[in-house]
């Protein structure tokens, strides 16, 4: 279907990360392939014409669609969907959006999933700070500092590899880091003295390694031992390297491993009061229901921790006819 790329062309202008667009192409194609591969009306797929969409096809379609897949993979492919023809609609090629008759699982908001362990955050950064033997060419001051932006400042894999030297800014007290967000939302992020001075010691040792040019403001703020700008699989490489010197591996959760260092900063916020709105545009999320989860996380491990005190179950245990919990 040559609208399909059309939408994709036109999406592309909004600067969608590459992942986000090849998701829309997959979401699109693949329910498109099973209204082709309907056994009533078996089609090529370049065969397809908008018309065969009608709202009973997209719902057959869907219902095989969802059977093998988790409904936060379905909610995304129906809001793909559903983007794909309001541009049809806009455009006129259509008259009207089939998709609000086409069911949609409810989106559940993923969980949190920051570092194990109360000291977790304080071993990984103690064991990256210091010299290991076993490397190669060791950095320390570049890997403290990778990994204490993602732990102090909460950022994301990709805005991480789109900082800038020169996005950091601001006077002595009133530093921050300027983000170039998800979805293209800037934010700015404050950054304490402590922080401020993990990065100037990692520019000033990058000085001493490849020469003051390699710090020009434009200069991307994270790169690898040969001076060249960190990429996605280099950066995650650094990081479960980081986790495997500090003996961690067992404290980070499955499936989050960078983005637990995000999770942490964030969850770290919900313990010590900010509030949603705070954490919101910390993070920089779209939504305030996405921030509020770490704070109903946070109350979560809050009871969890007191209905299993021992001064609790002692209580317990007073009153008749009722075991101790916990």
């Amino acid at each position: 279907m040559g609208l399909i790329e059309e939408f994709l062309t036109a999406r592309a202008t909004r600067k969608p990360s590459p992942h986000t667009l090849a998701a829309y192409r997959r979401d699109l194609h693949a329910v498109a392939a099973l209204v082709a591969e309907d056994d009533t009306t078996p089609l090529p797929l370049d065969a397809l014409s908008i018309t065969d969409l009608s709202p009973r096809v997209l719902r057959a379609a869907f219902a095989r669609f969802a059977a093998p897949r988790a409904p936060a993979s379905v909610h995304r492919a129906w809001s793909t969907w559903n983007s794909f023809f309001t541009f049809l609609v806009t455009d006129q090629v259509v008259a009207g959006n089939p998709m609000p008759a086409v069911g949609r699982p409810r989106a559940l908001l993923p969980q949190p999933k920051p570092l194990r362990g109360a000291d977790t955050p304080e071993v990984l950064l103690a064991a990256v700070a210091r010299d290991d033997g076993r490397q190669r060419d060791p950095w320390p001051e570049r890997d403290v500092a990778v990994v204490a932006v993602a732990l102090c400042a909460g950022l994301r894999l990709s805005e991480l590899l789109a900082l800038r030297v020169g996005s950091l800014a601001g006077r002595p007290g009133e530093r921050r880091i300027e983000v170039a967000g998800k979805g293209g939302r800037p934010r700015v992020v404050p950054i304490e003295a402590d922080l401020d001075r993990v990065v100037a010691d990692y520019l000033d040792s990058r000085r001493r390694r490849f020469g003051s040019r390699s710090v020009r403001p434009d200069s991307a703020l994270l790169v690898d031992r040969h001076g060249e700008p960190l990429r996605r699989g280099g950066l995650q490489y650094l990081v479960e390297s980081c986790y495997r010197r500090a003996g961690i591996g067992d404290r980070v959760p499955r499936g989050a491993r960078l983005h637990a260092l995000r999770h942490t900063f964030a969850t770290r916020l919900a313990e010590d009061g900010a509030s949603a709105a705070e954490i919101m545009r910390l993070l920089g999320h779209a939504s305030l229901a996405s921030s509020q989860t770490y704070i109903e996380v946070t109350a979560g491990q809050q009871r969890e921790a007191i209905r299993a005190s021992r001064t609790n179950r002692a209580l317990a245990a007073l009153t008749p006819g009722r075991e101790a919990t916990g």
